[in-house]
């Protein structure tokens, strides 16, 4: 079993990961549990997958289940408040623990509700997809999107735990799956190079749950997060690192209206973006900016790239919430294994490469 700390100056929690670490669910929430309510928050079809389990764990302390939509495009202020009026009729009060089992859209508004209710009611993350489980679930990040933009209302507020089963992923949607490894592929470009040559060798093996592979991936990607929260728990230098190939992603979804892209495949093409990026501005090699690419490409196809103006994508850009009087900080790969924040680049190059960004796609699929 794998045990992970996040040290942050909100607190210290651990991440619990291991195969059938579902199963110890009850106790740790026994060892959290203060006569505060008892909530479960996840959607209708991870409940579907995983509620008898869940419940079965649960089975010795009462406890309140509410379902919401987990669709990106329902990550909104309104599903918040739907939830705490839940909250508030079933009587929970600020000793109230929230589990949260599901997704990254489940965890980000589960994260937000305990963050609002009360002023701060505490939460356990229950991971259930592999891009929770590397990522979103690990760090205290929470938030909605509005129209204008992706997760523009959120707030930063750490679990007391994250258990993460990958036995979990067993049930995810191939869609899903291969959506998660996007975000396994930045932990390997932005700080873990041997991470990036496992992931060439081995992703069609990885791609069919392969679980001693898989174990070894998801640990590797969730250690990183914890190094990088812990040094810097609310993005104020380092950890914007972890927003390679996000910002163009989070344009991509709010210029779709949250309904062509699942959140990892919007990354994929983000990273895409950053990597020519730092190609034309000679921060990386033409070898390297291929290999990445050529990664990118081997998760599977990415849904068909929309068109949309450049100029559509720099005011989207611009309302980013990591933008600065307009302007955003890239993070662009200096190399496999390295890359550089707060990155400078003109617009028209961020044109030149969007309008490029199917060809871009196309060559790394052919060299594959």
């Amino acid at each position: 079993m794998n045990i992970i700390q996040v040290k942050t100056a909100s607190g210290r929690y651990d991440v619990v990961y291991a195969r059938g670490a579902l199963s110890r669910l009850g106790s740790a929430v026994k060892g959290l549990h203060d006569a505060g309510g008892l909530f479960v928050l996840s959607s209708p079809r991870v409940w579907k997958f995983w509620g008898r389990e869940v419940a079965r764990n649960l089975r010795s302390l009462p406890h309140d289940i509410i379902l919401f939509d987990d669709r990106e495009s329902a990550k909104r202020l309104a599903t918040v408040e739907t939830i705490c009026r839940k909250l508030t009729r079933a009587g929970a009060d600020r000793r109230s623990l929230i589990i949260a089992v599901g997704g990254g859209v489940v965890g980000d508004v589960a994260g937000f509700v305990a963050a609002s209710y009360l002023r701060g009611v505490r939460i356990l993350h229950v991971p259930t997809t592999l891009v929770a489980q590397v990522d979103s679930a690990i760090g205290g990040k929470t938030g909605v999107d509005l129209p204008e933009g992706k997760n523009l209302v959120g707030a930063f507020y750490p679990p007391e735990m994250v258990i993460a089963d990958p036995s979990t992923l067993h049930t995810l949607p191939a869609r899903q799956f291969r959506s998660g490894f996007y975000e396994v592929i930045k932990y390997a470009v932005i700080g873990d190079a041997d991470l990036f040559d496992f992931l060439e060798s081995e992703m069609d093996t990885l791609l069919k749950l392969d679980m001693r592979a898989l174990e070894w991936v998801i640990a590797r990607c969730a250690r990183q997060k914890a190094r990088i929260v812990s040094k810097d728990e609310r993005e104020s230098g380092l950890r914007q690192i972890l927003n390679f190939g996000h910002t163009i992603g989070h344009a991509l979804e709010t210029l779709t209206g949250y309904k062509r892209f699942l959140h990892g495949e919007a990354v994929g093409w983000g990273m895409l973006a950053a990597t020519e990026i730092a190609a034309a501005t000679s921060r990386l090699s033409e070898r390297d900016a291929n290999r990445i690419a050529s990664l990118v490409v081997s998760c599977g196809a990415l849904p068909a790239f929309p068109r949309i103006s450049s100029h559509a994508l720099l005011k989207t850009i611009s309302r980013d919430k990591k933008s600065r009087s307009g302007r955003v900080g890239w993070v662009l790969p200096r190399k496999i294994g390295a890359a550089e924040i707060g990155a400078s680049v003109p617009d028209k190059v961020i044109s030149r490469v969007w309008r490029d960004l199917p060809g871009t796609c196309n060559r790394a699929r052919k060299r594959n």
